[in-house]
């Protein structure tokens, strides 16, 4: 059996620790309140962690957090997770990119894919990314991964227009109907 734990924060009584759980939202820190009360009130550890629905070893390190800190002590904690792989200003500098778009010569695409971009990640400020984490970059920028049709970049603008001009007077093939034909 496990060594007894010592409260040695005794700002409040177990009767204190009572009525701030009933008064908490949260039903961990509630779980936390209420075993320690009853550690105070002279339950064994295990007793109080098995009621409480914990395990020994547990109630002990939160016992150790509220000696240290008291009841703020008994919030959960939430890492602030991993850096981010670009900074703000390479995040900017990224939206410009993708905004300007590929130049086809230099760039040798006629729109950004993620495995394009993140090419151009490692190439620029060498960080290599997995193509869905480009993609997530792209959706925390607030870009879409719809693009539209490229487009030739030797396409002749005026040629279009004079096809679209003239081919309103080609012969209706005789296989169509004539209420579909115009």
């Amino acid at each position: 059996m496990g060594k007894a734990v010592e409260i040695t924060h005794l700002e409040h009584s177990p009767a204190d620790l009572r009525g701030h759980a009933s008064k908490e939202r949260d039903g961990q820190i509630v779980r936390r309140l209420l075993a320690v009360a009853m550690v105070m009130e002279g339950a064994s550890r295990e007793e109080a962690a098995a009621r409480c629905g914990m395990d020994r070893q547990t109630l002990r390190d939160w016992i150790h957090r509220y000696n240290a800190e008291g009841i703020p002590g008994l919030a959960s904690r939430t890492g602030g997770g991993p850096a981010p792989a670009l900074t703000e200003q390479q995040m900017a500098e990224l939206k410009a990119i993708v905004l300007k778009g590929p130049d086809p010569e230099t760039d040798r695409v006629v729109r950004w894919r993620c495995v394009d971009l993140r090419r151009v990640i490692a190439d620029r400020w060498s960080v290599t990314l997995h193509e869905r984490t480009v993609g997530k970059l792209l959706r925390k920028l607030a870009l879409t991964r719809l693009q539209p049709r490229p487009f030739h970049p030797k396409k002749d603008a005026e040629a279009q227009e004079a096809f679209k001009k003239t081919s309103r007077n080609l012969p209706v093939p005789s296989c169509l109907p004539q209420s579909l034909a115009h």
